[in-house]
This record gives C-alpha cells, structure tokens and sequence, in this order.
C-alpha cells in the first residue's frame, strides 16, 4: 500500500508540471500573438531625414609632406516621424561631414529631443575640420572635382533613439542618416572681386537611414 501510494504520489507531481507547462507554454504564445498584432496595426516607420541647406564657409585643402584639408560648413537638417501612433525620443545625435567615405570634420552635438506624431525636428549646426589629414589618393580626387566644376560630400547623422507607444518606451536603437550634398563650383569672382570659388548647394535632399 506504501509503495502504490508512492506512485500514485508521482503520478499527481507529473501531471501538475504538465499543466504548469502546458499555461506557461500558452502564456507565451499569448504575448507574442499581441506582440505581432500590435506591430501589424502600429506598422513602425523608421524617421525621415532631410538636408535642407549645405554652405561651405571655408574650405582650404593644402599640400605639403602631407595633404591638409581645413573647413567650416554650416548646414540645416531635418528630421520627421512619419508614424500616427509611435513617438520618437532622440538621446543623441551626433553630425560630420565625410567625403569619398573619410570624415573631415569633428562631429558635433546636436541637440537631442521628441518627435511626437508627424512632428518635425531642424538643425543648424556648424562643422568644423582644421588641418585634417587626407590621404594622398583623396586629395587628388577632391582637386580634380573642384577643376571639373562639381563636389560631392557627405552629411553623416549618428545616434540612438527610443519609440513611445502610448505608455511604454522601448530600448536604444542605433540610427544612421547620410545625406548627400551636391556642389556646384564656380571659379568667378565672389562679390568683393576676391578670386575665391563660389560653392552652391542644389537641393533639398533625402537622406538613407538606418535603425
């Protein structure tokens, strides 16, 4: 009778971790089944980022042992959550400008902030680069674009940004931006007759950004 109660003891101690398993098991797919749906009706969008303005206050690339390269550029980005339902945070963002894929500028603060629905965010940082060292291929390149009359740089945004849903604020998430600014180089005359090139900036550009 001992031994029978004994089994029967086990049988019961089973069958109680089979139901917990069984909840927990159903729980789980409970909160991912929410979690999906939620994700379907919110549809997250990643931000939008706009360069508005790109001017190119100094820009002096000299050669010696070594090509140095010195700036000043002062530009205007934008920034819109496209998203109805989700806000954005902006814990940090950091900008510079790069050319051919080497950053010549420090990179400077901009200030962070919240992005509520639909809501748009600009900048106007000044970037600055003194005696930058570029490489000798890069200097070539850089004076040969400025002979054939164009330059192409590059505004880079690097941060970590949180979504708000209603109550709930999720982890960091890494954000890229990189917008492409497209010169025109005038060898004329600026307007006080100093022979120094006039740089124009085209358009308004779409950035790519990853999250």
């Amino acid at each position: 009778m001992a031994k029978d109660c004994g089994i029967h003891g086990k049988h019961k101690r089973h069958k109680l971790f089979l139901r917990l398993l069984a909840t927990f098991l159903s729980l789980v797919v409970v909160l991912l089944l929410a979690v999906l749906i939620v994700w379907l009706v919110l549809r997250p969008t990643k931000p939008m980022f706009y360069l508005q303005d790109f001017s190119l206050l100094q820009f002096n690339l000299t050669h010696g042992d070594a090509a140095l390269l010195t700036s000043v550029l002062q530009v205007t980005l934008s920034s819109r959550n496209p998203n109805g339902r989700i806000g954005i945070y902006y814990d940090r963002l950091d900008a510079c400008a790069a050319y051919k894929g080497q950053q010549f500028t420090a990179a400077t603060f901009l200030p962070p902030g919240y992005l509520g629905h639909n809501d748009v965010a600009v900048w106007s940082p000044y970037l600055y680069g003194t005696a930058v060292p570029l490489a000798p291929y890069l200097a070539d390149a850089l004076s040969q674009d400025e002979s054939a009359g164009y330059l192409l740089l590059y505004v880079r945004v690097d941060g970590r940004l949180r979504w708000k849903v209603g109550s709930w604020i999720s982890g960091h998430y890494r954000l890229q931006a990189n917008c492409p600014a497209f010169l025109i180089v005038d060898s004329g005359k600026s307007q006080s007759d100093a022979p120094a090139p006039i740089i124009r900036f085209q358009q308004n550009t779409a950035c790519s950004v990853v999250v």
